[in-house]
């Protein structure tokens, strides 16, 4: 772990007494570099490609752990931000300038960026230095040097000329991830092939034993022939080891790479976009397994071997001559009532997917409202919807399930009956003398072996629709507008001072045709303390969730530094800003897990700095778990008051410069809300404060109060004069719109 200065020092300075000249020497966690050095080569890389991308870009969406990432994950975050990457084994002296810049991989996890190398000397640049290219010989580089180099260069983008022209819609997040494993898949082929070759063994080795051992006693070629089976089942067996082995790796690695595109996708996606119901988000989530059952080996197998159905009738023809029209009616009938039912049963399928969704989205909402529930007796009310859901999925999952046994039982039907038909007819064949007995066996084998795929096909084509229904309701969570657009260009700012514009804004929730915010515009100053007040819903937790880039205004623009935030990253956006939410929530974990959430490689002195400014160390030095204090799902375990301690101080961790507090202490009592606003008071002369409260007590710590009334600024101005005009009842309201919704 790279570290530009160690915060040792800032350990509790900033909430002790400290004179702001003291603090001026305190190194600032906003300042610690905790990056891994590979994803800052990947990031200064992309710079000298002439891209760059942020850190914070490449980290988006990327597996965090307390350790550094690996180089595989490093690699796919840079293939997430539009970067080709690639790993190789190089010697140093033969990497060609043509494919510099590079990341070499140094010992110890170290990284550097070569940019030439010529006359027995290294250009490179270190994570440590970014800003300087250093010259070092090309002995002394490769001490640290350890044979491997990630190759990258940018993907080539389509202007919107080309992009807009979609020749054809396809659910490429699927099936090109199952295409990129075909080379696996090809070696099933082949195998598919020998192994249905080899099922010949058995039928002609019963044959020859049925007519020429039995009746000439001979026992020199009993055992030949099966000596010779027996090496053709040792094949066999090996065979479907191995085909089973090719078909389980390339699926169980398409599994994990498309189980994480739907997770990249369900974190980025946009907040208005977002299903209205979590349960049904869930259980659209849950649909993926049984479309990963429908391509399981099983599946896959069943499809290969269904062309050798017509090998084992033309051989059936050779050996039984006419009795191969049994098989051969039998088969396509099968599949007729096959394909004939996937209609009734796409309509029963969709069905029962509605109401199954219906069932989670009831079911995740009783365990996230059991409090209430009970409080209002409304356990039966809630019994009565679980029981009306669960009746029609019961009636659909019936209907669903009597096809699909329809299906299954009917080529089991045919199956019999194309056997009864073989032996009957190659009874008279026998009496004419045109069939032998061991040739009459051998076609009944054959005909079992021809119509064993249908079973499996019949089963498949049963799970088909439930699969069709599975990748739509994923292919529509994978349209959804994602935060990160592939068309979208976003601005590596730099530094950028914590001013905040908000201009001309309008916006209404998805879904609700009320107006939250109407033509708000107001400005805040770098170094200023606002605060925001006004009524229940008139927009001023709204204007927070915009400031955060998680909804974005119909209409107006917000600006950061004087830059529209649609310009930035989401991620850098946010690393810019302290936000606590007027109803925090925690993950499941540790009060130190929620502390340093998104940056879990902080070290202990930032976590207790930031600890203690927010009170955290108040509760957590009582219990002997200290940090390690589980909080639980939500954090149910913690009051109130403890949860927003806990998500002030991760607004705080990594000291920025501006803080957006939506009622940060609403859940406190008296007293601890003045210690903590005490603390704030020692680090706010440094940073720009948005807050938003309803508590007048609050208000000290802010010099500048904007008022919001039915989503429309009403006054702006000093603080004691908007006080003073609020108690005459001097402040005008604006005229009357619809509603907003409520904060």
């Amino acid at each position: 772990m790279t570290q530009k200065a160690s915060p040792s020092a800032a350990i509790h300075a900033q909430s002790s007494g400290t004179s702001r000249k003291q603090r001026e020497h305190v190194v600032s966690p906003g300042t610690v570099d905790y990056e891994s050095p590979l994803v800052q080569a990947l990031s200064i890389a992309s710079s000298q490609l002439g891209r760059p991308i942020r850190q914070d870009v490449l980290k988006a969406g990327l597996p965090q752990k307390a350790q550094d990432p690996t180089v595989s994950q490093c690699i796919r975050a840079a293939e997430q931000a539009g970067m080709h990457a690639r790993l190789v084994r190089r010697d140093l002296g033969k990497i060609s300038s043509l494919v510099l810049p590079c990341v070499a991989l140094l010992q110890e996890g170290n990284a550097a960026v070569v940019t030439g190398i010529e006359d027995g000397r290294v250009k490179a640049i270190f994570p440590e230095v970014p800003e300087a290219t250093q010259t070092l010989p090309l002995e002394e580089f490769e001490k640290q040097y350890t044979g491997y180099a990630i190759f990258c260069q940018l993907a080539y983008r389509a202007d919107k000329r080309a992009s807009d022209i979609k020749l054809l819609e396809t659910k490429d997040w699927f099936w090109g991830t199952i295409k990129r494993f075909w080379p696996i898949y090809k070696h099933v082929v082949p195998a598919s092939i020998m192994v249905n070759l080899l099922a010949l063994a058995s039928p002609i080795f019963i044959m020859n034993v049925y007519d020429r051992v039995v009746p000439n006693a001979a026992l020199d070629t009993l055992w030949v022939l099966a000596f010779g089976v027996a090496v053709a089942y040792g094949f066999d067996f090996l065979l479907r080891i191995l085909r089973g082995y090719f078909v389980d790796t390339a699926g169980k690695n398409a599994d994990v790479l498309i189980a994480s595109k739907l997770m990249q996708q369900l974190l980025a996606m946009r907040m208005d976009h977002r299903p209205e119901s979590t349960g049904t988000l869930a259980n659209n989530i849950r649909e993926y397994e049984s479309l990963r059952e429908f391509f399981s080996s099983t599946t896959l197998l069943a499809l290969i071997d269904l062309p050798f159905i017509a090998l084992f009738i033309v051989v059936i023809a050779y050996i039984g001559g006419p009795m191969a029209i049994a098989p051969a009616v039998a088969v396509p009938i099968v599949l007729f009532v096959g394909v004939v039912i996937q209609q009734p049963f796409q309509r029963v399928v969709a069905q029962s997917y509605k109401e199954n969704a219906q069932k989670n989205a009831l079911i995740v909402e009783a365990v996230n409202s059991m409090e209430t529930i009970k409080a209002n007796m409304a356990e039966g009310q809630v019994q009565g919807r679980w029981e009306e859901a669960v009746g029609m999925s019961a009636v659909s999952s019936a209907k669903a399930k009597s096809l699909s046994n329809f299906s299954i039982s009917f080529s089991q039907f045919a199956a019999h009956f194309a056997s009864i038909g073989i032996i009957v007819w190659g009874v008279y064949r026998i009496a004419q003398g045109d069939l032998t007995l061991g040739g009459l066996i051998a076609c009944n084998i054959l005909v079992g072996r021809a119509m064993a795929p249908l079973g499996a096909i019949a089963a498949m084509l049963t799970r088909l629709q439930q699969s069709r229904m599975a990748l739509k309701s994923l292919d529509m969570l994978m349209r959804v507008p994602n935060e990160r657009s592939a068309e979208k260009e976003t601005l590596a700012a730099g530094e950028l001072e914590p001013s905040v514009g908000f201009d001309s804004l309008e916006f209404e929730y998805p879904g609700t045709q009320i107006q939250s915010l109407h033509d708000v515009s107001f400005h805040i100053q770098a170094g200023e303390r606002v605060g925001i007040i006004g009524a229940m819903g008139s927009g001023k937790s709204t204007l927070a969730k915009l400031l955060m880039g998680f909804y974005e205004p119909q209409k107006g623009s917000i600006r950061l530094g004087g830059i529209d935030i649609r310009q930035l990253d989401p991620s850098e956006l946010r690393r810019r800003v302290g936000y606590v939410p007027q109803d925090p929530r925690l993950m499941y974990g540790s009060v130190r897990d929620n502390i340093v959430l998104g940056m879990p490689a902080l070290d202990d002195h930032s976590v207790l700095r930031a600890a203690s400014l927010a009170g955290v160390l108040d509760f957590v030095h009582k219990h002997p778990a200290g940090f390690g204090i589980p909080v639980g799902e939500e954090g149910r375990y913690l009051s109130g008051g403890q949860r927003q301690s806990v998500a002030l101080a991760r607004a705080l961790v990594l000291d920025p410069d501006l803080l957006v507090l939506d009622e940060p202490t609403s859940s406190m009592d008296n007293r601890t809300e003045a210690q903590i606003k005490a603390r704030l008071q020692q680090i706010l002369p440094d940073k720009t404060l948005i807050l938003i409260t309803h508590r007048r007590s609050m208000l000290a710590l802010v010099d500048r109060l904007v008022v919001l009334d039915q989503g429309r600024v009403a006054a702006d101005g000093p603080k004691e004069e908007i006080l003073r005009a609020l108690q005459q009842g001097a402040l005008m309201r604006p005229p009357k719109t619809g509603r907003t919704q409520a904060d």
